[in-house]
């Protein structure tokens, strides 16, 4: 069996996932934990760190350990502060934020306008830059002319990229703004307490209906009028929600200008979100041939990419 060479840990807000990799990035063991931002007093980081990995670290002595994510916030173990763009993988690799120097590394996040450059509008990522550069080294699309990647989630994320620069993002709080809906508004009291199975009617018509006049708050309340009238039941109601706010955020990026059928889209992260995404894309005028998908390995990748530029595992060159 192949020897650790890098510790690599994707540290958030709720929860971590980690795994050791050899010199050529491929994974030998994983491990994820509850353990995010949420539940770690400050000043404590370190002790969370040692309780986690002493005994990888105990086995495999003198490995490197490279994090990315809110491990990195103001409210982490060491704010690594944000990069600007355009932005490469050399970049990052070179502002790496040591907290055991030559040991223990944060990953810096990204900084930008947003993609409309609303003046004093800023936008930023913790965990995504990794996961975008992973991505492409996993497709062979580093150097390719222009891809656009979405990376759906609490936050989703928009990111352009030009022969290997990240150049632009935007995030929208798609994710959280459909949790909020479902329950703590009065949405929650006509909709399933469980995420019910996915009703592709309800989620087409939502997806239909975020493009028509009105908006989306207008919207939204008819969710709460279908279901007083006794129109729709509660599994179609949830994913006409799931439609409506996904269907915004698509409009969006519309207006933006960046939804483009004739070029590369990689969708990054968990097969069911993804499903969604690649479901309205397709109806968005998308070929099946055009959308790429990565999933959590994405990020295992970026790291690894990282580690090879700093020198610190021995990636097989493309």
């Amino acid at each position: 069996m192949a020897s650790p060479a890098l510790l690599a840990v994707d540290w958030g807000s709720s929860s971590l996932r980690a795994a050791l990799l050899d010199a050529q990035g491929a994974v030998l063991q994983q491990m994820a934990a509850p353990r995010g931002l949420l539940h770690i007093a400050g000043g404590t980081w370190a002790a969370e760190f040692d309780k986690l990995f002493g005994p990888w670290l105990a086995r495999h002595t003198g490995l490197t350990t490279l994090m990315c994510g809110m491990v990195g916030s103001r409210q982490g173990w060491l704010e690594a502060p944000y990069a600007g763009l355009p932005a490469t993988l050399n970049d990052l690799a070179g502002n790496l934020a040591w907290v055991r120097p030559g040991a223990v590394a944060i990953v810096p996040g990204l900084c930008c306008k947003t993609a409309d450059q609303t003046a004093d509008m800023p936008d930023v990522m913790r965990g995504e830059e990794t996961q975008v550069f992973g991505a492409l080294r996993l497709l062979g699309l580093e150097q390719a002319p222009q891809v656009s990647l979405v990376l759906p989630g609490t936050h989703s994320k928009w990111v352009q990229v030009r022969q290997g620069r990240i150049v632009g993002f935007s995030t929208h709080m798609t994710g959280e703004f459909y949790a909020l809906l479902r329950q703590q508004s009065i949405l929650a009291r006509l909709l399933p307490k469980q995420e019910p199975d996915f009703d592709a009617d309800g989620f087409d018509a939502g997806l239909a209906l975020a493009q028509s006049p009105g908006g989306l708050l207008h919207h939204v309340f008819g969710v709460r009028t279908r279901a007083l009238l006794g129109q729709r039941e509660g599994p179609w109601l949830a994913s006409h929600l799931s439609g409506l706010v996904l269907g915004e955020e698509l409009r969006a990026q519309d207006a933006a200008g960046a939804l483009a059928p004739d070029q590369p889209l990689v969708l990054v992260g968990g097969q069911a979100l993804t499903a969604r995404y690649r479901r309205a894309l397709t109806q968005r005028g998308f070929a099946a041939g055009s959308l790429h998908q990565v999933g959590d390995e994405a990020t295992w990748a970026g790291l690894a990419g990282l580690a090879a530029l700093a020198g610190r595992v021995d990636l097989p060159r493309r």
